[in-house]
């Protein structure tokens, strides 16, 4: 969460440098948004370009990724649009050498200015939020939790699942009087009984 908010800032940070560096001067006080687009490709003039086809738009198109990324947390977006505004800038410095012959420097007022300066800082900052951030994470399903009691005495289906009950009608712990179960009820016996009133006198002793 911190290096995602962390690296947001960065990201954030160096897009407003990337788009606000158009509006400064980038060579011998001339300012970034007067170089056409067009003129990257073709060679630089000294003819002024409208904002809109500047070398503006680029930046503007990577400010809006950034924005994108950040919402997204999208490392790889971040990274794509810290890449265009370096790409972009320094395809501007190779057609400024070839145009003047060399890249001058000095505190004058001639040479790079600070707006290269500001487009340079917006992509590191990019590349370097892009780095910073976290990205998005992947949750962990949890598996679902049974809070069913498990049964304790036998049911219909079975024994229950712990296999804990003892069958007493078997095995070594079988009782010596009990009985088996469902055992068929035992036959009587008649015996026969004297009776005098009905058949005389019983038999006599020898």
């Amino acid at each position: 969460m911190i290096r995602n908010l962390l690296g947001s800032v960065l990201a954030l940070t160096g897009a407003t440098a990337a788009v606000w560096s158009p509006f400064r001067a980038w060579y011998d006080g001339r300012h970034g948004r007067d170089y056409a687009i067009d003129e990257l490709f073709t060679g630089l003039t000294d003819a002024k370009a409208e904002v809109i086809g500047s070398i503006l738009l680029p930046f503007v198109f990577a400010a809006l990724v950034t924005v994108v990324g950040v919402v997204l947390r999208s490392r790889l977006l971040v990274a794509l649009a810290g890449l265009v505004v370096l790409g972009f800038t320094v395809f501007w410095m190779v057609r400024v050498g070839q145009a003047e012959g060399s890249l001058v420097i000095s505190g004058d007022g001639r040479g790079l200015g600070d707006g290269v300066a500001n487009a340079f800082g917006g992509g590191v900052l990019l590349l370097l939020g892009a780095v910073v951030m976290s990205g998005r994470t992947r949750g962990h399903r949890l598996k679902p939790v049974d809070h069913e009691p498990r049964p304790t005495h036998p049911t219909l289906d079975g024994p229950p699942p712990g296999g804990d009950v003892t069958d007493v009608t078997d095995g070594p712990h079988r009782h010596p009087q009990a009985s088996a179960p469902y055992a068929a009820p035992t036959q009587p016996f008649d015996v026969p009984v004297w009776d005098p009133d009905r058949e005389g006198p019983g038999p006599q002793p020898r």
